[in-house]
């Protein structure tokens, strides 16, 4: 699991993954959240918009990333 940084206390679930690099596209990220690809902290999460804080864990097809405060 790789630890990313973020500005601030929060961020988009979507924006995260581009951040993180767990997809290449946002509208690769599009599509493999609403296909529920995509959980946070272990649960299916559907919603692009999620907001995500420091120790919140992603995992996108086997791959997984930390939040963490910059």
């Amino acid at each position: 699991m790789r630890d990313v940084p973020i500005d601030g206390d929060m961020i988009r679930l979507g924006q995260f993954l581009k951040l993180a690099d767990l997809i290449d596209t946002g509208g690769e990220g599009k599509v493999l959240i609403a296909s529920g690809d995509v959980s946070v902290n272990g649960e299916v999460d559907t919603r692009r918009g999620r907001q995500l804080h420091p120790g919140d864990v992603v995992e996108v097809l086997g791959n997984q990333a930390r939040v963490v405060a910059d």
